[in-house]
């Protein structure tokens, strides 16, 4: 029986393949409901779709191998019993493979190998599958702190997106799954750092390695923004590299549908907009390069070690984010221009050591965004920057992201090849369990410290902002 065709009922929710579930004429007057049921609900409702979806997809999958098995067969020169043969053999891996597929994954699937980041809320080891031999990126989330702090939400946000968007520019989430202290993600694992640990590396990139990251960055980007996703968390250590060099979108633990309603990380009594002292002004307008060396030293090393906090950075972050407004896809690009001028100049056009500062000059760009004179950049890359950080009314990207495509600083990319290219830089890698481009760390149990040794991984969990930033 071929049942790729067939409707699946499930009371009065009707799914067919091609289609989204609708949910509508089944849906409950939420207006007289409460925020933990509606919740509830979108949980639910969440998990029979993605249900429903990875069902179907599974018998479209299968139908198109005995259909692709079929042309192979017919265009071999072998006989009719061989031919039987193939296609038994099929049935029988097909079978062996959705019986697999009903097995409950756990921890006892997976051998733990080495730390490769640790968060406030738990750490990123490597793993090996010990069925298959296959290398993991294992996230494991402690289940007490994510609900202390509010975080249970982050999670589930980066397991439905990354269940959802099937694309090369993300990383891939393989499986799912809890204990009683855990929640697990088991994603693919990328050896080559992230543009995090190239920045530490290198200081400052060339304009060609800096348009090709940008590049795969507004590729990456765009495939989240296609499936009606924010990311609103862009930053150089979510960029991570493969082997060969090319760059992968991660951590979406503060991604947002874009018809939820978006509120600031602000509190109410905040005013970053209001007038300032002349000595206040003065300060917030001072340029990076126009700080003390030992400063701006200073700087670079707190900025990673908030990896191992709740906090995070906010020199990424949309001034409309910053403050009590509506946002939406929008946000992201202003990071990537954030980060375009990192990788040109050498630190965030907005940083400063004091975070609250660095708030006041993000909000107040139009006087802060500065260029030094050294190192030069060219007149193209200067005016992409400056069309990315700006109003929203006018920031590229807005419109679509084929306007950002088409600025001149990036003539001669290849858009549709770009993953099929070489690398602007191939990072060092001898092995499938090769770690040599992350943070050593010691295995000790425990949760771990904020204060810890710093190093490139900076960040591998989600940002509670308002932990410290509360007076931003």
């Amino acid at each position: 029986m071929d049942g790729y065709d067939a409707t699946v009922r499930l009371g009065a929710i009707n799914l067919k393949h091609g289609r989204a579930a609708d949910f509508d004429s089944a849906s409950p007057d939420v207006s007289v409901s409460s925020p933990v049921t509606r919740q509830k609900a979108a949980a639910a409702k969440q998990f029979i779709e993605n249900h429903y979806k990875n069902y179907l997809q599974g018998l479209q999958d299968r139908k198109d191998r005995r259909r692709a098995l079929q042309r192979k067969v017919q265009e071999s020169q072998i006989s009719a019993e061989e031919q039987e043969e193939m296609m038994r053999n099929l049935e029988r891996r097909e079978t062996e493979y959705m019986r697999l597929q009903r097995r409950k994954i756990g921890m006892d699937d997976f051998e733990q190998l080495t730390v490769i980041g640790k968060g406030a809320f738990g750490e990123v080891r490597l793993c090996r599958a010990k069925g298959t031999g296959e290398i993991f990126a294992m996230k494991k989330l402690k289940k007490s702190e994510m609900l202390s702090r509010g975080q249970v939400e982050h999670v589930r946000s980066e397991r439905n997106l990354l269940a959802e968007v099937d694309s090369r520019c993300i990383v891939k989430l393989h499986y799912s799954f809890q204990d009683s202290d855990f929640l697990y993600l088991i994603m693919e694992y990328l050896p080559g750092g992230d543009i995090m640990t190239l920045l530490m590396r290198e200081d400052i990139l060339s304009e060609d390695v800096a348009r090709f990251y940008i590049a795969e960055s507004i590729l990456a980007i765009h495939s989240i923004h296609q499936h009606n996703y924010v990311h609103r968390d862009i930053k150089p250590d979510n960029l991570i590299l493969d082997k060969n060099g090319h760059l992968k979108l991660s951590d979406f633990g503060l991604c947002k549908p874009l018809d939820d309603k978006y509120s600031s990380i602000l509190l109410e009594n905040e005013d970053l907009t209001g007038q300032e002292s002349t000595s206040e002004t003065e300060a917030y307008s001072v340029s990076p390069w126009l700080m003390p060396k030992e400063r701006l030293q200073q700087w670079k090393r707190n900025r990673r070690a908030l990896a191992y906090s709740t906090v995070g950075t906010l020199d990424y972050m949309a001034p409309e984010v910053l403050l009590k407004k509506g946002y939406g896809i929008e946000c992201d690009w202003w990071s990537l221009g954030a980060i375009m001028y990192e990788m040109l100049i050498g630190y965030p056009p907005f940083c400063s050591d004091d975070p609250r500062m660095a708030c006041r000059k993000i909000v107040n760009w139009k006087t802060c965004l500065k260029f030094p004179d050294e190192p030069k950049i060219s007149a193209e890359a200067k005016d992409l920057i400056c069309r990315l950080l700006c109003d929203v009314d006018s920031r590229l990207g807005t419109r679509g992201v084929e306007e950002i495509k088409a600025h001149p600083w990036f003539k001669g990319i290849q858009w549709d090849m770009l993953y099929e290219s070489e690398a602007a830089y191939k990072p060092t890698v001898t092995g499938d369990l090769d770690t040599q481009n992350f943070e050593k760390f010691p295995e000790v149990d425990g949760p771990p410290s904020v204060t810890a040794s710093v190093g490139p991984w900076r960040k591998v969990t989600y940002f509670l902002m308002l932990v410290i930033y509360q007076d931003c």
